[in-house]
């Protein structure tokens, strides 16, 4: 059975991705707006009217913005736990089907098991995800200020993960144009992953059967890149990891499908 993964964008104005098996099509987070993400999904040839459901990690805008006017008209069922199906609902005009489940508990969408856990993060009850698919596992954490020992032991059975590396930590605190609690928000334990924490939980999760990691969420002020690309590269070839393949990802642009 084959599935296919899209990163079809990433970044703080936006994050989404696509994930394909054979009796399910989703998107994990819906951060662009309606028109953008069905540009988007044609590009890899698919339509918002084939989607089977959304997950939503936590109710920030760049995880959300593509509810209104997808959800709603399309009766896509929504899959996120109770406080971010509530803040969803005061933020957004939204009529959508929502499908809850608790945090740290596991459900099915057809031949998908997704598994939930906590992750630390500045929304109401932010999670990662693990999609336990036919072909292999994802993972996706792209929103935390630092990686617990239970995010560590959920990313570990993945295949396939898609991390966050937000952020340069110097040019974080160089940037002129952040007021300085901004600055400390990001560079919290509830806020982002620089790239050296992302390289740090690399090394921490590592396990033999990680075959590809996708960098997330880079910053565009705070960030290069090249840079965060260097950063994990000397760590994963430090650690003797040499046989992950390492991803960036865009937030004007797809990454290339993977099929695995």
């Amino acid at each position: 059975m084959a599935v296919q993964l899209t990163i079809l964008g990433s970044g703080s104005a936006g994050n989404c991705a696509y994930v394909e098996t054979d009796e399910v099509r989703l998107l994990v987070d819906a951060g662009f707006g309606p028109r953008q993400l069905r540009q988007r999904l044609a590009a890899i040839g698919r339509t918002p009217e084939n989607l089977d459901a959304i997950l939503i990690s936590h109710e920030h805008t760049d995880h959300i913005r593509g509810l209104v006017g997808l959800a709603d008209k399309l009766h896509i069922p929504v899959y996120c736990n109770r406080d971010t199906c509530d803040e969803i609902r005061r933020l957004l005009d939204l009529r959508a089907e929502f499908e809850l489940f608790e945090t740290g508990h596991a459900f099915e969408i057809g031949d998908v098991t997704v598994e939930t856990f906590p992750v630390p993060h500045d929304a109401l009850d932010p999670v990662g995800f693990l999609l336990r698919t036919p072909a292999g596992n994802i993972g996706f954490v792209t929103d935390l200020g630092h990686v617990t020992r239970l995010v560590g032991e959920r990313t570990r059975h993945a295949q396939v993960l898609v991390l966050e590396s937000n952020h340069d930590l110097k040019m974080l605190w160089d940037c002129p144009t952040r007021p300085a609690s901004l600055k400390q928000r990001i560079a919290s334990r509830h806020g982002h992953l620089s790239n050296d924490a992302c390289a740090d939980a690399v090394e921490a999760i590592m396990n033999g059967g990680l075959r590809r990691l996708y960098l997330a969420h880079l910053s565009r002020d705070c960030n290069r890149p090249e840079l965060a690309q260097r950063v994990v590269s000397d760590r994963l070839t430090r650690i003797g990891a040499t046989h992950v393949h390492l991803e960036l990802t865009w937030q004007d642009r797809l990454s290339p499908t993977l099929t695995l």
